[in-house]
């Protein structure tokens, strides 16, 4: 994850309960990609330091276990920029010009100010992260393919050149791209100013949810509404027990439970999931977070440069 803000509630439906799975099965390298976060916010102040130690404070607190999982920081394992300059020398641009992310960015004013070399080449460097420490497997959303199959062209291409297979080309593990609509409809995002944070006090977050859109068409409390169309549902499918989700729909598209009954009934349930998240992350030192951190990069290093090693003996 790229440290340029706080986590919310798409990120924890999205990747972080995927994580926590994958984490049972797999041995798992989690980082921070603050490089990654300089491809678009060079020119923007953030503080990529604290916000890389409040990031893993987030991914902790909602049960990444550093036991189980490797978390580490992006540029404090330099072998990741080495490779990622090899490879740069080897990837054709026109492999990158069609890039489905960045065409569709050149599309956005924003990014067309900021059309900057680093953001052409993020695949390369996303391809540099992952073979450096011989990953079978990236989660990825349906979204994410045209990358991974990209990574998966630069190795076979490396491979091709000099005649000798030093990289595993790594498979997709598709996971369900589950989406949270933001509380307006649109994506969320705390761009969009419409997210609920991970550490959202209670107050906060009724306060947010009574602003969030429903069907436009119920006017009074006995209309029939369609929950299908409302966002308030979409967190309760999300956060809400089954029986309860069951019973809301029924009651909306009946007319016998209002809009501001059913949005407190959500934030409720929503504050039942992110108290303890609130808690856990309240309780972390940064000391410690520290420490964890130094731990994970001394192992990422290891590896990384065992790699690096091997990949300099071909070339050079």
């Amino acid at each position: 994850m790229r440290p340029t803000g706080k986590l919310h509630l798409g990120h924890l439906l999205g990747v972080l309960e995927n994580w926590k799975r994958l984490q049972k099965e797999y041995e798992c390298f989690y980082f921070v990609a603050d490089w990654h976060a300089l491809t678009t916010k060079f020119d923007e102040k953030i503080d990529l330091k604290k916000n890389s130690v409040e990031l893993i404070k987030d991914w902790i607190a909602c049960g990444i276990d550093p036991q189980k999982s490797n978390l580490y920081i992006q540029s404090e394992i330099k072998e990741h920029a080495e490779l990622y300059l090899i490879l740069n020398m080897i990837t054709p641009v026109s492999w990158l010009e069609r890039n489905p992310t960045y065409k569709d960015a050149l599309l956005q004013e924003e990014y067309k100010k900021k059309n900057n070399a680093g953001f052409l080449t993020y695949p390369v460097l996303q391809t540099a992260d992952i073979i450096l420490y011989d990953a079978s497997f990236v989660p990825i959303g349906e979204d994410q393919r045209p990358h991974l199959e990209l990574a998966r062209e630069i190795v076979r291409h490396f491979h091709y050149l000099y005649k000798t297979e030093i990289f595993i080309e790594p498979k997709e593990l598709l996971t369900q791209n589950a989406r949270l609509p933001g509380l307006d409809g649109r994506k969320m995002s705390k761009s969009y100013r419409n997210a609920i944070y991970l550490d959202e006090s209670s107050e906060n977050i009724w306060n947010k949810i009574r602003m969030a859109k429903t069907d436009p068409a119920r006017i009074k409390k006995t209309d029939p509404g369609n929950p299908d169309i409302c966002v308030v549902f979409e967190y309760h499918k999300a956060f809400s027990p089954e029986e309860e989700v069951k019973e809301i729909e029924k009651a909306c598209k009946n007319g016998t439970i209002g809009c501001v009954e059913c949005k407190k009934r959500c934030a409720v349930n929503i504050d039942k999931i992110i108290s303890p998240i609130r808690e856990k992350k309240a309780s972390l030192k940064d000391s410690d977070i520290l420490d964890i951190i130094n731990e994970g990069n001394e192992k990422a290093k290891k590896i990384a440069a065992d790699k690096m090693q091997k990949v300099n003996k071909i070339i050079f």
